[in-house]
Protein backbone atom coordinates (compact mmCIF):
# COMPACT_ATOMS: atom_id res chain seq x y z
CA UNK A 1 0.00 0.00 0.00
CA UNK A 2 1.81 3.41 -0.81
CA UNK A 3 0.68 6.39 0.70
CA UNK A 4 0.33 9.96 -0.76
CA UNK A 5 -0.24 13.13 0.73
CA UNK A 6 -1.98 16.06 -1.35
CA UNK A 7 -3.20 19.62 -0.61
CA UNK A 8 -6.18 21.27 -1.91
CA UNK A 9 -5.80 24.90 -1.46
CA UNK A 10 -9.08 25.20 -3.85
CA UNK A 11 -11.34 24.11 -0.65
CA UNK A 12 -8.84 25.16 2.25
CA UNK A 13 -8.21 21.73 3.55
CA UNK A 14 -5.01 20.04 3.50
CA UNK A 15 -6.14 15.96 3.41
CA UNK A 16 -4.33 12.55 3.57
CA UNK A 17 -5.38 10.61 0.68
CA UNK A 18 -4.77 6.47 0.75
CA UNK A 19 -3.96 5.66 -2.73
CA UNK A 20 -3.96 1.56 -2.81
CA UNK A 21 -3.10 -0.14 -5.52
CA UNK A 22 -6.67 -1.62 -6.66
CA UNK A 23 -9.82 0.03 -6.89
CA UNK A 24 -12.14 0.74 -3.56
CA UNK A 25 -15.54 1.03 -4.30
CA UNK A 26 -16.90 4.69 -3.32
CA UNK A 27 -19.95 2.74 -2.24
CA UNK A 28 -17.69 2.23 1.06
CA UNK A 29 -16.41 5.83 1.67
CA UNK A 30 -14.91 5.91 4.92
CA UNK A 31 -16.25 8.48 7.54
CA UNK A 32 -13.09 10.19 6.88
CA UNK A 33 -13.96 10.47 2.92
CA UNK A 34 -17.51 11.53 3.63
CA UNK A 35 -16.04 14.27 5.64
CA UNK A 36 -13.58 15.58 3.22
CA UNK A 37 -16.01 15.57 0.74
CA UNK A 38 -18.79 16.95 2.80
CA UNK A 39 -16.09 20.27 3.86
CA UNK A 40 -15.90 20.68 0.45
CA UNK A 41 -19.72 21.15 -0.35
CA UNK A 42 -19.66 22.93 2.48
CA UNK A 43 -16.90 25.75 1.57
CA UNK A 44 -18.34 25.94 -2.33
CA UNK A 45 -21.79 26.43 -0.52
CA UNK A 46 -20.54 29.24 1.26
CA UNK A 47 -19.31 31.50 -1.85
CA UNK A 48 -22.63 33.24 -2.78
CA UNK A 49 -23.49 32.53 -6.25
CA UNK A 50 -27.02 34.71 -7.15
CA UNK A 51 -27.47 34.64 -10.70
CA UNK A 52 -28.19 37.88 -10.76
CA UNK A 53 -25.37 39.46 -9.42
CA UNK A 54 -22.07 39.17 -11.89
CA UNK A 55 -19.74 39.66 -8.90
CA UNK A 56 -20.68 36.65 -7.47
CA UNK A 57 -20.27 34.37 -10.44
CA UNK A 58 -16.24 34.85 -10.89
CA UNK A 59 -15.18 33.51 -7.21
CA UNK A 60 -17.09 30.15 -7.77
CA UNK A 61 -15.49 30.07 -11.47
CA UNK A 62 -12.05 30.73 -9.20
CA UNK A 63 -12.87 27.77 -7.20
CA UNK A 64 -13.83 25.64 -9.73
CA UNK A 65 -10.69 25.92 -11.89
CA UNK A 66 -8.26 25.32 -8.94
CA UNK A 67 -9.72 21.98 -7.51
CA UNK A 68 -10.16 20.48 -11.16
CA UNK A 69 -6.55 21.48 -12.21
CA UNK A 70 -5.98 19.62 -8.84
CA UNK A 71 -7.19 16.41 -10.65
CA UNK A 72 -4.72 17.31 -13.78
CA UNK A 73 -7.82 18.26 -15.73
CA UNK A 74 -6.98 21.11 -18.40
CA UNK A 75 -9.54 23.56 -16.75
CA UNK A 76 -10.67 27.87 -17.62
CA UNK A 77 -13.21 29.93 -18.69
CA UNK A 78 -14.86 30.79 -21.43
CA UNK A 79 -15.62 34.27 -22.54
CA UNK A 80 -19.22 35.37 -23.17
CA UNK A 81 -21.04 37.79 -24.25
CA UNK A 82 -22.59 37.54 -20.90
CA UNK A 83 -20.98 35.97 -17.67
CA UNK A 84 -18.34 33.20 -18.62
CA UNK A 85 -18.28 29.52 -18.06
CA UNK A 86 -16.66 27.47 -16.61
CA UNK A 87 -14.62 24.39 -18.72
CA UNK A 88 -12.67 21.62 -18.06
CA UNK A 89 -11.78 18.59 -19.94
CA UNK A 90 -9.37 15.38 -19.36
CA UNK A 91 -8.75 13.89 -23.20
CA UNK A 92 -7.65 10.42 -22.90
CA UNK A 93 -7.09 9.42 -26.61
CA UNK A 94 -8.38 10.20 -29.76
CA UNK A 95 -10.14 6.87 -30.28
CA UNK A 96 -11.85 7.16 -27.28
CA UNK A 97 -16.04 8.50 -26.70
CA UNK A 98 -16.14 11.48 -25.40
CA UNK A 99 -18.69 12.82 -22.81
CA UNK A 100 -19.73 16.43 -22.14
CA UNK A 101 -20.79 16.97 -18.42
CA UNK A 102 -23.91 19.45 -17.98
CA UNK A 103 -24.42 21.66 -14.64
CA UNK A 104 -24.68 25.14 -13.36
CA UNK A 105 -23.14 27.27 -10.83
CA UNK A 106 -25.51 29.97 -10.51
CA UNK A 107 -28.44 30.07 -8.04
CA UNK A 108 -31.87 31.75 -7.79
CA UNK A 109 -31.73 34.68 -5.78
CA UNK A 110 -32.83 34.20 -2.22
CA UNK A 111 -34.90 36.11 0.42
CA UNK A 112 -32.93 35.68 4.23
CA UNK A 113 -35.79 36.57 6.06
CA UNK A 114 -37.81 33.30 4.61
CA UNK A 115 -34.63 31.00 5.65
CA UNK A 116 -34.81 29.09 8.44
CA UNK A 117 -31.21 29.86 9.21
CA UNK A 118 -28.69 32.74 9.48
CA UNK A 119 -28.07 33.06 5.96
CA UNK A 120 -28.74 30.87 2.32
CA UNK A 121 -25.20 31.44 2.09
CA UNK A 122 -24.15 29.89 5.56
CA UNK A 123 -24.69 26.00 5.22
CA UNK A 124 -26.51 24.48 8.13
CA UNK A 125 -26.48 20.75 9.16
CA UNK A 126 -30.28 19.30 10.28
CA UNK A 127 -32.10 16.21 11.30
CA UNK A 128 -35.79 15.85 11.30
CA UNK A 129 -37.76 16.13 15.05
CA UNK A 130 -40.24 13.72 15.89
CA UNK A 131 -42.65 16.33 15.27
CA UNK A 132 -41.38 15.86 11.65
CA UNK A 133 -39.71 19.59 11.70
CA UNK A 134 -35.96 19.98 10.75
CA UNK A 135 -33.97 21.67 13.56
CA UNK A 136 -30.39 22.36 13.36
CA UNK A 137 -27.44 20.07 14.49
CA UNK A 138 -24.87 22.01 13.38
CA UNK A 139 -23.59 24.60 11.97
CA UNK A 140 -20.46 23.30 11.17
CA UNK A 141 -19.78 20.23 9.61
CA UNK A 142 -20.55 17.15 11.52
CA UNK A 143 -18.20 14.43 12.22
CA UNK A 144 -18.83 11.04 11.11
CA UNK A 145 -20.73 8.52 11.15
CA UNK A 146 -23.16 10.13 9.57
CA UNK A 147 -27.17 9.52 9.27
CA UNK A 148 -28.48 9.34 5.65
CA UNK A 149 -31.19 11.71 6.99
CA UNK A 150 -29.37 14.24 7.70
CA UNK A 151 -29.71 17.45 5.50
CA UNK A 152 -27.36 20.31 4.31
CA UNK A 153 -29.21 23.28 4.19
CA UNK A 154 -28.10 26.34 2.07
CA UNK A 155 -29.26 28.10 -1.28
CA UNK A 156 -27.71 25.67 -4.30
CA UNK A 157 -27.36 22.73 -2.29
CA UNK A 158 -29.36 20.72 -4.83
CA UNK A 159 -29.48 22.71 -7.50
CA UNK A 160 -26.27 22.49 -8.69
CA UNK A 161 -23.76 22.76 -6.14
CA UNK A 162 -24.15 19.52 -4.80
CA UNK A 163 -24.39 17.36 -8.30
CA UNK A 164 -21.12 19.30 -8.88
CA UNK A 165 -19.24 18.53 -5.80
CA UNK A 166 -20.34 14.55 -6.36
CA UNK A 167 -18.37 14.63 -9.50
CA UNK A 168 -15.81 16.51 -8.38
CA UNK A 169 -15.41 13.82 -5.28
CA UNK A 170 -15.76 10.63 -7.55
CA UNK A 171 -12.75 12.30 -9.89
CA UNK A 172 -10.71 12.25 -6.68
CA UNK A 173 -11.84 8.77 -6.00
CA UNK A 174 -10.51 7.70 -9.22
CA UNK A 175 -7.72 9.50 -8.98
CA UNK A 176 -6.77 8.33 -5.01
CA UNK A 177 -7.52 4.56 -6.75
CA UNK A 178 -5.01 5.01 -9.70
CA UNK A 179 -8.61 4.31 -11.91
CA UNK A 180 -8.21 6.08 -15.22
CA UNK A 181 -11.63 7.65 -16.97
CA UNK A 182 -13.15 5.09 -19.37
CA UNK A 183 -13.24 8.07 -22.07
CA UNK A 184 -12.39 11.62 -22.70
CA UNK A 185 -14.73 14.05 -20.49
CA UNK A 186 -15.39 17.37 -20.92
CA UNK A 187 -17.24 19.84 -18.45
CA UNK A 188 -19.35 22.68 -19.23
CA UNK A 189 -20.76 24.56 -16.18
CA UNK A 190 -23.43 27.30 -16.99
CA UNK A 191 -22.97 30.65 -14.74
CA UNK A 192 -26.28 31.97 -16.31
CA UNK A 193 -29.01 29.01 -15.92
CA UNK A 194 -31.14 30.62 -13.59
CA UNK A 195 -31.59 33.95 -15.96
CA UNK A 196 -32.59 31.99 -18.77
CA UNK A 197 -28.89 31.43 -20.07
CA UNK A 198 -29.64 33.95 -22.58
CA UNK A 199 -26.12 33.73 -24.18
CA UNK A 200 -25.55 29.90 -24.32
CA UNK A 201 -26.51 29.68 -27.48
CA UNK A 202 -23.98 32.32 -29.01
CA UNK A 203 -21.45 30.45 -26.66
CA UNK A 204 -21.70 26.65 -28.12
CA UNK A 205 -21.94 27.96 -31.47
CA UNK A 206 -18.67 30.01 -30.67
CA UNK A 207 -16.75 27.29 -28.85
CA UNK A 208 -18.09 23.97 -30.71
CA UNK A 209 -14.87 22.57 -31.88
CA UNK A 210 -14.26 22.67 -27.92
CA UNK A 211 -17.37 21.47 -26.42
CA UNK A 212 -17.51 18.79 -30.03
CA UNK A 213 -18.84 15.42 -28.06
CA UNK A 214 -20.34 12.59 -28.86
CA UNK A 215 -22.79 12.39 -25.93
CA UNK A 216 -24.54 15.03 -23.32
CA UNK A 217 -24.72 13.52 -19.58
CA UNK A 218 -26.43 16.24 -17.38
CA UNK A 219 -27.15 16.28 -13.89
CA UNK A 220 -29.70 18.70 -12.88
CA UNK A 221 -33.21 17.95 -11.17
CA UNK A 222 -34.38 16.03 -8.61
CA UNK A 223 -34.71 12.17 -8.75
CA UNK A 224 -37.69 10.68 -8.69
CA UNK A 225 -40.16 10.43 -5.80
CA UNK A 226 -39.18 6.84 -4.62
CA UNK A 227 -35.30 7.54 -4.38
CA UNK A 228 -34.18 5.01 -6.98
CA UNK A 229 -31.78 5.80 -9.43
CA UNK A 230 -33.37 8.22 -12.43
CA UNK A 231 -32.71 8.42 -15.61
CA UNK A 232 -34.52 11.17 -17.67
CA UNK A 233 -34.68 11.38 -21.60
CA UNK A 234 -35.95 14.82 -22.20
CA UNK A 235 -37.03 18.31 -21.09
CA UNK A 236 -40.18 20.43 -21.83
CA UNK A 237 -39.39 23.68 -23.45
CA UNK A 238 -40.79 26.90 -21.58
CA UNK A 239 -42.23 30.16 -23.35
CA UNK A 240 -43.39 33.18 -21.78
CA UNK A 241 -46.47 35.42 -22.46
CA UNK A 242 -47.06 38.69 -20.78
CA UNK A 243 -50.61 40.17 -21.01
CA UNK A 244 -51.86 43.69 -20.19
CA UNK A 245 -55.58 43.99 -20.09
CA UNK A 246 -57.22 47.32 -19.80
CA UNK A 247 -60.27 48.86 -17.77
CA UNK A 248 -59.88 52.80 -17.91
CA UNK A 249 -57.20 54.85 -19.28
CA UNK A 250 -56.57 55.23 -15.12
CA UNK A 251 -57.60 54.21 -12.07
CA UNK A 252 -61.14 55.42 -10.77
CA UNK A 253 -62.89 56.03 -7.86
CA UNK A 254 -65.20 52.85 -7.48
CA UNK A 255 -68.21 55.53 -6.15
CA UNK A 256 -68.32 57.61 -9.10
CA UNK A 257 -67.21 54.67 -11.34
CA UNK A 258 -68.43 51.00 -10.07
CA UNK A 259 -70.81 49.80 -12.55
CA UNK A 260 -69.86 52.09 -15.10
CA UNK A 261 -66.21 51.75 -15.77
CA UNK A 262 -64.94 48.35 -16.80
CA UNK A 263 -63.12 46.45 -14.61
CA UNK A 264 -60.25 44.53 -15.51
CA UNK A 265 -59.84 42.25 -13.06
CA UNK A 266 -63.60 40.60 -14.46
CA UNK A 267 -62.12 41.42 -17.69
CA UNK A 268 -58.84 39.14 -16.79
CA UNK A 269 -61.43 36.52 -14.92
CA UNK A 270 -63.23 35.81 -17.82
CA UNK A 271 -60.83 35.94 -20.69
CA UNK A 272 -58.56 33.00 -18.27
CA UNK A 273 -61.61 30.87 -17.72
CA UNK A 274 -62.40 30.86 -21.55
CA UNK A 275 -58.76 29.29 -21.91
CA UNK A 276 -59.66 25.89 -19.99
CA UNK A 277 -61.90 23.75 -18.87
CA UNK A 278 -63.26 22.85 -14.94
CA UNK A 279 -60.78 19.76 -15.78
CA UNK A 280 -57.93 22.10 -16.39
CA UNK A 281 -57.73 21.10 -19.87
CA UNK A 282 -56.76 23.61 -22.60
CA UNK A 283 -59.39 24.29 -24.94
CA UNK A 284 -58.08 26.69 -26.96
CA UNK A 285 -58.07 24.73 -30.71
CA UNK A 286 -55.37 22.64 -31.75
CA UNK A 287 -53.30 23.15 -28.43
CA UNK A 288 -52.73 19.57 -28.30
CA UNK A 289 -52.06 18.58 -31.39
CA UNK A 290 -48.82 16.57 -32.28
CA UNK A 291 -48.63 14.90 -28.78
CA UNK A 292 -49.07 11.08 -29.24
CA UNK A 293 -47.53 7.95 -27.30
CA UNK A 294 -46.24 4.28 -28.85
CA UNK A 295 -45.84 1.15 -27.43
CA UNK A 296 -42.24 1.91 -25.57
CA UNK A 297 -43.18 5.24 -24.18
CA UNK A 298 -46.46 3.52 -22.77
CA UNK A 299 -44.76 0.88 -21.00
CA UNK A 300 -41.61 3.09 -19.46
CA UNK A 301 -44.77 5.48 -18.63
CA UNK A 302 -47.03 2.81 -16.72
CA UNK A 303 -43.27 1.77 -15.03
CA UNK A 304 -42.76 4.68 -13.25
CA UNK A 305 -43.23 4.10 -9.47
CA UNK A 306 -45.29 6.96 -8.87
CA UNK A 307 -47.02 7.49 -5.64
CA UNK A 308 -49.62 10.41 -6.93
CA UNK A 309 -51.09 10.50 -3.41
CA UNK A 310 -47.80 11.52 -2.25
CA UNK A 311 -47.22 13.75 -5.04
CA UNK A 312 -50.61 15.52 -3.97
CA UNK A 313 -50.17 15.39 -0.07
CA UNK A 314 -46.21 17.25 -0.84
CA UNK A 315 -47.86 19.94 -3.14
CA UNK A 316 -50.63 20.32 -1.08
CA UNK A 317 -53.87 19.41 -3.01
CA UNK A 318 -56.83 16.69 -3.04
CA UNK A 319 -57.49 16.52 -7.16
CA UNK A 320 -55.14 16.67 -9.89
CA UNK A 321 -56.45 18.27 -13.45
CA UNK A 322 -57.39 15.94 -15.91
CA UNK A 323 -54.68 16.29 -19.01
CA UNK A 324 -53.44 13.04 -18.96
CA UNK A 325 -54.83 9.94 -17.09
CA UNK A 326 -51.41 10.49 -14.38
CA UNK A 327 -48.67 12.52 -13.59
CA UNK A 328 -46.53 10.76 -15.91
CA UNK A 329 -48.69 11.14 -18.81
CA UNK A 330 -49.74 15.06 -17.48
CA UNK A 331 -46.04 15.86 -18.28
CA UNK A 332 -45.90 14.65 -22.15
CA UNK A 333 -48.32 17.74 -22.71
CA UNK A 334 -47.77 21.51 -23.41
CA UNK A 335 -49.10 23.22 -20.32
CA UNK A 336 -50.65 26.92 -19.76
CA UNK A 337 -49.68 27.98 -17.12
CA UNK A 338 -50.55 31.58 -14.91
CA UNK A 339 -47.49 32.23 -12.75
CA UNK A 340 -48.24 35.44 -12.13
CA UNK A 341 -51.61 38.54 -11.60
CA UNK A 342 -51.00 41.83 -10.46
CA UNK A 343 -53.45 44.48 -10.29
CA UNK A 344 -54.05 47.72 -8.16
CA UNK A 345 -52.82 47.26 -4.46
CA UNK A 346 -54.34 44.54 -1.57
CA UNK A 347 -54.69 44.68 2.16
CA UNK A 348 -53.79 47.78 4.18
CA UNK A 349 -53.06 49.21 0.70
CA UNK A 350 -56.30 48.56 -0.53
CA UNK A 351 -58.28 51.50 -2.35
CA UNK A 352 -61.43 52.38 -3.06
CA UNK A 353 -60.57 52.42 -7.32
CA UNK A 354 -61.32 50.28 -10.15
CA UNK A 355 -58.14 49.25 -11.70
CA UNK A 356 -56.77 50.61 -15.06
CA UNK A 357 -55.18 46.93 -15.72
CA UNK A 358 -54.36 43.81 -14.90
CA UNK A 359 -50.83 42.26 -15.79
CA UNK A 360 -50.89 38.69 -16.52
CA UNK A 361 -47.43 36.45 -16.71
CA UNK A 362 -48.13 32.83 -18.63
CA UNK A 363 -46.02 30.31 -19.16
CA UNK A 364 -45.94 27.19 -21.61
CA UNK A 365 -44.47 24.21 -21.01
CA UNK A 366 -43.62 22.82 -24.30
CA UNK A 367 -42.84 19.37 -25.39
CA UNK A 368 -41.34 17.34 -28.53
CA UNK A 369 -43.92 17.97 -31.65
CA UNK A 370 -45.01 21.38 -30.63
CA UNK A 371 -43.58 24.80 -30.54
CA UNK A 372 -43.48 27.77 -28.81
CA UNK A 373 -44.53 30.50 -31.04
CA UNK A 374 -47.56 28.52 -32.67
CA UNK A 375 -49.30 28.13 -28.88
CA UNK A 376 -48.37 31.34 -28.75
CA UNK A 377 -50.12 32.15 -31.96
CA UNK A 378 -53.17 29.99 -30.47
CA UNK A 379 -53.45 31.87 -27.57
CA UNK A 380 -53.37 34.97 -29.44
CA UNK A 381 -56.33 34.24 -31.74
CA UNK A 382 -58.19 32.80 -28.82
CA UNK A 383 -58.27 36.56 -27.60
CA UNK A 384 -59.12 37.57 -30.65
CA UNK A 385 -61.90 35.62 -30.77
CA UNK A 386 -63.16 36.72 -26.95
CA UNK A 387 -63.26 40.31 -28.66
CA UNK A 388 -60.30 41.81 -28.06
CA UNK A 389 -58.22 43.97 -30.09
CA UNK A 390 -54.51 42.72 -29.84
CA UNK A 391 -51.63 46.06 -29.37
CA UNK A 392 -47.82 45.45 -29.54
CA UNK A 393 -47.35 48.67 -27.49
CA UNK A 394 -49.57 50.05 -24.48
CA UNK A 395 -52.11 51.76 -25.61
CA UNK A 396 -52.14 55.85 -25.41
CA UNK A 397 -54.89 57.68 -24.38
CA UNK A 398 -56.63 58.26 -27.64
CA UNK A 399 -56.12 54.40 -28.57
CA UNK A 400 -58.29 54.01 -25.23
CA UNK A 401 -60.76 55.98 -26.11
CA UNK A 402 -61.51 54.10 -29.71
CA UNK A 403 -60.58 50.43 -28.89
CA UNK A 404 -63.66 48.73 -27.01
CA UNK A 405 -61.61 45.68 -25.59
CA UNK A 406 -57.87 46.70 -25.66
CA UNK A 407 -54.70 44.36 -24.95
CA UNK A 408 -51.25 44.16 -25.05
CA UNK A 409 -49.41 41.17 -25.38
CA UNK A 410 -46.09 39.78 -26.07
CA UNK A 411 -44.18 36.24 -25.91
CA UNK A 412 -40.34 34.74 -25.67
CA UNK A 413 -39.27 31.64 -26.45
CA UNK A 414 -36.97 31.00 -23.83
CA UNK A 415 -36.24 27.62 -23.83
CA UNK A 416 -36.55 24.18 -26.46
CA UNK A 417 -37.85 21.08 -25.16
CA UNK A 418 -36.03 17.84 -26.42
CA UNK A 419 -36.36 13.96 -25.88
CA UNK A 420 -34.09 11.64 -27.19
CA UNK A 421 -35.33 7.81 -27.54
CA UNK A 422 -36.03 5.91 -24.96
CA UNK A 423 -34.04 2.88 -26.34
CA UNK A 424 -31.07 4.81 -27.33
CA UNK A 425 -27.76 4.07 -26.69
CA UNK A 426 -26.81 6.65 -24.67
CA UNK A 427 -29.61 5.90 -21.94
CA UNK A 428 -28.65 1.96 -22.43
CA UNK A 429 -25.32 2.77 -21.55
CA UNK A 430 -26.20 4.91 -18.42
CA UNK A 431 -28.99 2.55 -17.00
CA UNK A 432 -26.49 -0.53 -16.53
CA UNK A 433 -23.62 2.47 -14.86
CA UNK A 434 -26.48 3.07 -12.34
CA UNK A 435 -27.51 -0.59 -12.00
CA UNK A 436 -23.98 -1.48 -11.48
CA UNK A 437 -23.50 1.15 -8.83
CA UNK A 438 -26.44 0.49 -6.95
CA UNK A 439 -27.84 -2.61 -7.53
CA UNK A 440 -31.37 -1.22 -7.90
CA UNK A 441 -33.87 -1.17 -10.56
CA UNK A 442 -33.43 2.12 -12.61
CA UNK A 443 -36.45 4.43 -13.10
CA UNK A 444 -36.73 6.22 -16.46
CA UNK A 445 -39.06 9.09 -17.17
CA UNK A 446 -39.95 10.29 -20.69
CA UNK A 447 -39.84 13.82 -19.96
CA UNK A 448 -39.14 16.09 -17.62
CA UNK A 449 -41.82 18.81 -16.79
CA UNK A 450 -39.20 21.75 -15.80
CA UNK A 451 -37.11 23.12 -18.53
CA UNK A 452 -33.26 23.11 -19.22
CA UNK A 453 -31.14 25.41 -22.16
CA UNK A 454 -29.79 21.67 -23.63
CA UNK A 455 -31.13 22.28 -27.42
CA UNK A 456 -28.49 24.52 -27.86
CA UNK A 457 -25.82 21.38 -27.44
CA UNK A 458 -28.45 19.12 -28.94
CA UNK A 459 -29.17 21.33 -31.96
CA UNK A 460 -25.53 22.92 -32.64
CA UNK A 461 -23.52 19.76 -30.95
CA UNK A 462 -25.61 16.86 -33.32
CA UNK A 463 -25.45 14.66 -30.04
CA UNK A 464 -27.96 12.80 -27.67
CA UNK A 465 -28.66 13.61 -23.70
CA UNK A 466 -29.78 11.93 -21.36
CA UNK A 467 -30.46 13.35 -17.78
CA UNK A 468 -29.07 11.74 -14.55
CA UNK A 469 -30.75 13.47 -11.56
CA UNK A 470 -28.98 12.51 -8.30
CA UNK A 471 -30.41 15.22 -5.68
CA UNK A 472 -33.74 14.50 -3.53
CA UNK A 473 -37.32 15.22 -4.65
CA UNK A 474 -38.19 17.41 -1.58
CA UNK A 475 -35.13 19.33 -1.91
CA UNK A 476 -36.82 22.90 -2.19
CA UNK A 477 -35.18 23.86 -5.20
CA UNK A 478 -35.41 27.60 -5.65
CA UNK A 479 -37.44 27.78 -2.68
CA UNK A 480 -36.59 29.31 0.71
CA UNK A 481 -34.91 26.13 3.13
CA UNK A 482 -33.45 24.93 0.21
CA UNK A 483 -31.36 21.19 1.23
CA UNK A 484 -29.74 18.04 0.07
CA UNK A 485 -29.66 14.74 2.01
CA UNK A 486 -26.41 13.35 2.85
CA UNK A 487 -27.56 10.36 2.05
CA UNK A 488 -28.39 11.39 -1.60
CA UNK A 489 -24.62 13.49 -1.40
CA UNK A 490 -22.78 10.02 -0.89
CA UNK A 491 -25.12 7.93 -3.02
CA UNK A 492 -24.13 10.67 -6.22
CA UNK A 493 -20.47 10.24 -6.04
CA UNK A 494 -20.91 6.88 -6.25
CA UNK A 495 -22.92 7.05 -9.82
CA UNK A 496 -20.80 9.37 -11.05
CA UNK A 497 -18.17 7.20 -10.00
CA UNK A 498 -19.47 4.28 -11.87
CA UNK A 499 -20.38 6.40 -14.71
CA UNK A 500 -17.02 7.70 -15.26
CA UNK A 501 -15.55 4.04 -15.45
CA UNK A 502 -18.35 2.21 -17.29
CA UNK A 503 -17.02 2.00 -21.19
CA UNK A 504 -19.32 3.46 -23.86
CA UNK A 505 -20.04 0.13 -25.97
CA UNK A 506 -18.28 1.00 -29.53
Amino acid sequence: MEIYMRLYPAVGLMCIIWVFNSPISAQDLTGEDKYTYLKQLDHFLSIPNNGLYNEHIEPNIEWLIEAFRQLDFDAKRLKTNGQPLFFAQKIRGEDLPTVLFYMHLDGQSVDPSAWNQPSPYEPVYKSRTEMGNWQIMSKEVPEPPYDQEWRIFARSASDDKGPIIMLLAALQELQKERQELAYNVKIILDSEEERGSPHLLSSVQRYSDLLSSDYLVVSDGPMHDSGLPTLTYGVRGITRMTLEIYGPSKSQHSGHFGNYAPNPVFRAAHLLASMKDEQGRVVIPGYYDGVSFDSLALQVMAAVPDNEEAIQERAGFKEPEKVGINYQEAMQFPSLNVRGIRSAWVGNEARTIVPDKVIVEIDIRTVPNTDGNRLAGLVKEHIKQQGYTILDAVPTHEEMLSIEKPIFVEHTVSMYPFRTPLDSELGAWLKDALEQAHGKEVVQIRILGGSLPLSFFLNELDIPAVLAPLVNADNNQHSPNENLRLGNFFDGIHSFRSILINPIPQ
